[in-house]
């Protein structure tokens, strides 16, 4: 390890001691403003938190076209039972960095690590250069939406949000989130006994990116016992409680039922549950699990209505790989994951994550779904809609980047679209002439309490990087 590189840990190690939830930025924003004033850089801050530090190029390198490191600063907090207070306590194992119970928020942490270790070094030859950080890139990307038109000035952009350490991102999927909120009236419980139903031990993981691994959503399996139980017995529902992000599989579930007769079957339901999950998820996710306990009394259910409507949506909506792409071998084209169910005090919410790299395509599956959740009087809204994004494979910037690879590391990495969402679509759309090369380090399950990052990577791409600035500049 170089000792830039173990800046770059450092500099994530303090980021790590900063919680950053999606829409609770402004305790790293603030920490970003006071890195540049410590190196008395300009920067700009604008309404979102999204921040963009600016730096002079080195000498004799100032007529160097401007660069720009993109990153965003939120992640996805998993396994957190204060995610706005709680440090991640991250160690490192077999040569990889992982979190002890939580995600690690190497997505996108080491990436803005990196920018900012360049910021500080002295060493590094670059042009005039900005390092611009995102806000709720993870859960709405409502900090790269808003952009101002004079925000920023460069017009090549590294963004280092990328998880795949042999391949150059060129292009992503298109994404539309989704809140949706079944109306909901409680009323007294009627007696009978009570259940709490838990699914655990599941891997979850990115909506995007592992959605075509097999991976079992805890929403699917919650729908199935469910609907097996309402076949042969009477329940209430008292409160569900499913899936831990808007942006990751559903890896855990905890539903409380009330249930007035049929109740021998209840206790059938966990063996016959376990035995489909074996039969079904044994290579893909063998940790899933049931668990059927009796519970506490309950006050109140929910009404028979709303548990109707949302059976019913949770039925009719597609989950997970919807089509695979006839151009781009073995990709998915568009997918839908219902990332959360929870039960309100007036609603049941629920979101979902469309993806396509057609964004006709998104935008036809996600008024589908509204349509779906409109006709069981539920409210849907658009919480993010981002376009597509495609990058020309062969331009100059993308071969001087696929270059730099072979040249620095021995091999050339793989151009690929990715079916995840990155900001890069926003920024086509506000800064005409953009190009974007997107690289990274390895990173493993993100998302999820199992995301880890390969050390040696971390310290590959960064010397990628390096080189790659040196020759743009």
């Amino acid at each position: 390890m170089t000792p830039t590189t173990a800046r770059v840990f450092q500099i994530f190690k303090e980021l790590n001691q900063i919680p950053r939830p999606s829409h609770h930025e402004e305790r790293v924003a603030d920490y970003l403003c006071q890195f540049a004033e410590r190196l008395h850089l300009p920067y700009k801050r604008d309404a979102e938190n999204c921040i963009v530090i600016s730096k002079p190029a080195t000498p004799d390198h100032e007529q160097a076209e401007p660069i720009v490191l993109l990153n965003h600063m939120d992640m996805v907090c998993v396994g957190m039972s204060d995610p706005l207070h709680a440090p991640i306590d991250a160690y490192v194992e077999d040569g990889w960095m992982k979190a002890r119970g939580t995600s690690l928020g190497a997505d996108n942490g080491i990436g803005l690590s990196m920018a900012l270790a360049v910021l500080e070094s002295d060493e590094i030859v670059h042009g005039p250069m900005e390092v611009i950080t995102t806000t709720n890139e993870e859960d709405g990307m409502s900090g790269a939406s808003q952009l101002s038109k004079d925000f920023l000035k460069g017009r090549k952009v590294i963004n280092l949000d990328s998880e795949d350490y042999d391949t150059i991102t060129t292009g992503a999927a298109g994404a539309c989130l989704q809140f949706h909120r079944i109306p909901v009236e409680r009323k007294p419980a009627m007696g009978g006994s009570c259940y709490r139903i838990r699914f655990e031990g599941g891997l979850g993981g990115h909506s995007g990116v592992d959605i075509n691994k097999g991976r079992c959503s805890a929403v699917v399996a919650a729908f199935k016992v469910l609907s097996a139980m309402r076949e042969a017995c009477d329940f209430d529902i008292a409160s569900i409680n499913i899936g831990e992000a808007n942006a990751s599989i559903a890896s855990s579930a905890e539903i409380i039922i009330c249930v007035s007769s049929g109740e021998e079957i209840i206790h059938q339901q966990d063996t016959a549950m376990n035995l489909w999950l074996r039969e079904r998820f044994a290579d893909s996710d063998p940790g899933m699990r049931c668990t059927i306990s009796p519970c506490e009394p309950q006050e109140t259910v929910i009404c028979p209505e709303a548990f109707r409507a949302l059976m019913t949506c949770l039925q009719q909506i597609p989950q997970g790989v919807v089509k695979m792409s006839n151009t781009m071998k073995d990709t998915v084209e568009t997918s839908n994951n219902i990332g959360r169910i929870v039960t309100e005090s007036d609603c049941i919410f629920v979101s979902t994550h469309t993806r396509s790299f057609i964004d006709s395509e998104m935008e036809r599956l996600s008024r589908q779904i509204a349509s779906v959740f409109a006709a069981c009087g539920a409210k849907s809204e658009t919480v993010m809609s981002a376009p597509a994004w495609q990058e020309d494979q062969q331009s100059a910037f993308l071969q001087l980047t696929s270059d730099t690879f072979n040249d620095v590391l021995g091999w050339r990495p793989r151009m690929v679209a990715m079916h995840f969402v990155l900001e890069a679509g926003f920024f086509v759309e506000h800064y005409p002439g953009i190009q974007m090369a997107s690289i990274g380090p390895r990173i493993v399950e993100p998302h999820s309490t199992s995301e880890r990052v390969e050390l040696s990577t971390i310290e590959d791409i960064w010397h990628v990087l390096i080189e790659l600035l040196k020759r743009l500049a």
